[in-house]
């Protein structure tokens, strides 16, 4: 059985229906990309994983668990993390205080002090700016910070809605060496991304969504390599 899987979710807003039917499913310790056109339903479908939207029909399991209609609190317990579009971090809160939000469910005091130095590790520039106030970060390392928020609650499937939109090439590459490290370290990924090409080059595996419909998956290999895919996604 897959760590997370989803069938026939879908998703409306009033009358619009936003998410049609979808089909997918993440294993354990894979990292999946999601890839459409602006508008396709893919932060749509994060949002209604994460608890954040309500399913008007379909199911979501995680790790054998039907989690369909679980709000957004009683996931994150379970191991179900969302960077969201955006960044979302406390703006008047410190870069520590930020990372210390991001453990509040747990208790395990020597843990959480051991995850934050390995965050810390892992953006170095987040532990040059912790006692600095989040809303005043450039935008690459605001998204630093809620990617890191996100890991100090030890997700097993971490959700990751845009981490590249608005920041420069060598901000991008840099979270990207992130998202990987994360990956090999274990944590199952489910990433949104609008820069189709680096997605698939950091996936395992990759659907395509089109109109709130997954309409092709395959291997992130066999994808890039699709001449469908190159042309609609990656400007040839």
């Amino acid at each position: 059985m897959s760590l997370l899987e989803v069938k026939g979710l879908e998703v409306s807003y009033g009358g619009i229906v936003a998410v049609r039917g979808i089909h997918l499913a993440v294993e354990q310790g894979e990292l999946v990309a999601l890839i459409g056109a602006n508008g396709a339903g893919k932060t749509t479908t994060l949002k209604a994983l994460a608890g954040m939207l309500r399913p008007s029909s379909g199911s979501v399991h995680f790790d054998g668990h039907a989690i369909t209609r679980e709000p957004s609190h009683r996931l994150l317990p379970r191991g179900i993390a969302l960077v969201p579009e955006g960044r979302g971090v406390f703006a008047r809160l410190t870069v520590r205080e930020n990372l210390e939000m991001g453990a509040y469910i747990r208790h395990d005091r020597a843990a959480v002090k051991a995850d934050m130095a390995r965050v810390l590790e892992l953006f170095p520039r987040l532990h040059e700016r912790r006692a600095q106030v989040a809303g005043t970060l450039s935008g690459g390392e605001q998204q630093m910070l809620a990617i890191g928020r996100a890991l100090m609650g030890r997700p097993r499937l971490l959700l990751l809605d845009e981490p590249s939109m608005g920041l420069a090439p060598m901000m991008v590459q840099k979270i990207f060496e992130v998202i990987r490290m994360i990956s090999a370290e274990g944590v199952t990924v489910l990433l949104v991304e609008q820069n189709a090409s680096l997605a698939l080059q950091a996936a395992n595996r990759g659907y395509v969504m089109e109109s709130g419909a997954i309409t092709l998956t395959d291997s992130a290999a066999a994808l890039l390599a699709s001449a469908q895919v190159r042309q609609a996604y990656l400007g040839e």
